[in-house]
C-alpha cells in the first residue's frame, strides 16, 4: 500500500461518519502519488499524517436570546487547521448543515487554497449551525455578539483572522468585530471582510466572484477563447455567483441562469444584475422575484441550471451542487469549462467524468481563491495603515489569480496531463506546504 493509501486509510478510520471530510481527502491524496515518490522525505518526516490532523479544533455553545424573550443555544466551531504559512485564515459560515464535518473539510481545502495564492496566511474554517434567514437585525446581533463572546479568545491578527462566508455577511462582519474590539479594546485586522469604511479592503466582496472569473479567463486563453459572446450558467445569488456574473459580463459573456434553494432564473436575454442585486442584496428576498421584473424570463421551482447548454459553467453556491448526471448534461451540451466557485461544488463521480471529457475542470481550491487573497491584501493593508484603490487591489487580484493557474497548469503537466488542474492544484499546493512543514521540524 502507498504512503498515502495508508494514510487514507487511516484518518478516514479515525474520523467515521466525516463523510465530506472523507470525500476531500480521498479527492486529494492520491493525486499527490506523483510527488511523493519524487519526495521520500515526506514520508520519513510523517508529513501527511501531520496535514491531515488539524493543529487544533475548538468547539463551543452559542446561548442568545430571540425577540420573543426565549431563549436559543446554537453550536459552534473554529477548526485551525495549519499555520505553517501564517496566521490561520479562513471564513466563518452559518447554516443549519454546519458540523464539525463540513468545518473539518472546508479548513482543509483552505489550507491547499491559501498555500497557492503564495501569501503569508495559514488555513483555517469556522461556524455554526445558526440560520439567520428570517431573523431580525437584533436577533443576528445577539448572536454574533454570543458567538464572539467565546471565539475572542482563540483569534487575533497574528493567530486566527476569520472572515465572512455563506451566511455571513457585511452585517454579520460588522457586528463580529464590534463585539471583538469591545472585549479586547484592540482595533486590529482581525476580520476581513470588514466595511471600508472602518478598515476593510475595497474589492473584497468582488473578489471570490472576480476572481473566479480572471482564472477561467487564463483557462480559455489556453484554448483560444474569451469570455466575448460565451454562454455562462451560474448557480447561487450570494457574493460569489454575483459578482462572477457582473465579471463575465464586463468580458462579453451573457449569463443566463441564477438560482437560490428555492429554484432557478433562466433569461436567455442575459441576466439583468441590477434587479438581482436589489432583491438578494436590498431586500433579501427570492430570486424567483425577477420573473416580476422581467418579461421572457422562466423561473424552475424544481431542476438544476446544470441543464441549461452552456459555454461555460459557474458553480458558486454550495458543496456538491453539480454530480454525475448534471456532468453528462454539461459534457453532453459541449461545456466548454467548469469552474468552481464554491467549495467542493462537484460530486467526485462528476469530476472523473467531466476529467476523461474534453470539458476543462477547475477546482475551488484554485479557481475561487480570489476571495481569501483579497482577504490576505486587506490584513496587508490594515498591517500598515494604508488603504488602497479598488483598481490597485484588482489589479493585484488578477495577478495573483493568473500566477496560481500558472502554478496548477505547470505542475499538472510535469506530474500529470496539461488539463488535469486538480492534480496541478493539489501538488501545487502541497509543495510549498512540504517544503515549509520541512524547514520548520516536527510541530
Amino acid at each position: 500500500m502507498s504512503y498515502a493509501a495508508r494514510v487514507l486509510k487511516e484518518t478516514i478510520e479515525k474520523n467515521p461518519g466525516q463523510n465530506h471530510f472523507h470525500q476531500a481527502l480521498t479527492e486529494i491524496l492520491p493525486t499527490l502519488e506523483p510527488y511523493l515518490k519524487e519526495h521520500p522525505e515526506c514520508e520519513k518526516d510523517g508529513l501527511l499524517e501531520r496535514l491531515v490532523e488539524p493543529e487544533r479544533q475548538i468547539i463551543f455553545r452559542i446561548p442568545w436570546v430571540d425577540d420573543s424573550g426565549a431563549v436559543q443555544v446554537n453550536r459552534g466551531y473554529r477548526v485551525q487547521y495549519n499555520s505553517v504559512f501564517g496566521p490561520y485564515k479562513g471564513g466563518i459560515r452559518f447554516h443549519p448543515s454546519v458540523n464539525l464535518d463540513t468545518i473539518k473539510f472546508l479548513g482543509f481545502e483552505q489550507t491547499f487554497k491559501n498555500s497557492l495564492t503564495g501569501l503569508p496566511m495559514g488555513g483555517g474554517k469556522g461556524g455554526s449551525d445558526f440560520d439567520p434567514k428570517g431573523k431580525s437585525d437584533r436577533e443576528v446581533m445577539a448572536f454574533c455578539q454570543s458567538l464572539v463572546t467565546e471565539l475572542y479568545r482563540h483569534i487575533g491578527a497574528d493567530t486566527d483572522v476569520p472572515a465572512g462566508d455563506i451566511g455571513v455577511g457585511a452585517r454579520e462582519i460588522g457586528f463580529i468585530y464590534g463585539q471583538y474590539k469591545r472585549i479586547t479594546g484592540v482595533f486590529d485586522g482581525t476580520m476581513t471582510g470588514k466595511s471600508p469604511i472602518y478598515g476593510g479592503s475595497l474589492g473584497r466582496k468582488e473578489a471570490t466572484g472576480y476572481g473566479l472569473v480572471y482564472f477561467t479567463e487564463q483557462i480559455l486563453e489556453s484554448l483560444g477563447a474569451t469570455f466575448k459572446d460565451k454562454r455562462v450558467v451560474i448557480s447561487g445569488a450570494g457574493n460569489v455567483a454575483i459578482y462572477a456574473a457582473e465579471k463575465a459580463i464586463q468580458l462579453g459573456a451573457k449569463v443566463i441562469t441564477m438560482s437560490d434553494s428555492n429554484g432557478y432564473i433562466l433569461d436567455k436575454a442575459g441576466i439583468n444584475l441590477d434587479t438581482v442585486k436589489l432583491i438578494k442584496e436590498q431586500q433579501r428576498g427570492r430570486i424567483s422575484e425577477y420573473v416580476k421584473h422581467h418579461s421572457g424570463v422562466e423561473y424552475f421551482d424544481k431542476g438544476i441550471v446544470w441543464q441549461v447548454p452552456c459555454d461555460i459553467a459557474l458553480p458558486c453556491a454550495t458543496q456538491n451542487e453539480l454530480n454525475g448526471e448534471d456532468a453528462k448534461a454539461l459534457i453532453g451540451n459541449n461545456c466548454l469549462v467548469v469552474a468552481e466557485g464554491s467549495n467542493m461544488s462537484t460530486t467526485m463521480d462528476a469530476v472523473h467524468l467531466l476529467q476523461k471529457s474534453s470539458t476543462i475542470y477547475a477546482p475551488g481550491k484554485a479557481a475561487n481563491a480570489g476571495g481569501v487573497a483579497v482577504s490576505g491584501l486587506e490584513m496587508a493593508q490594515n498591517s500598515s495603515r494604508l488603504f488602497w484603490t479598488a483598481e490597485e487591489v484588482d489589479q493585484k487580484l488578477r495577478v495573483i489569480m493568473k500566477n496560481i493557474y500558472t502554478t496548477v497548469s505547470t505542475t499538472a503537466i510535469k506530474y500529470a496531463e496539461k488539463k488535469d488542474l486538480v492534480a496541478g492544484a493539489n501538488i501545487g499546493g502541497f509543495a510549498r506546504l512540504c517544503e515549509a512543514m520541512l524547514l520548520q521540524g516536527v510541530i
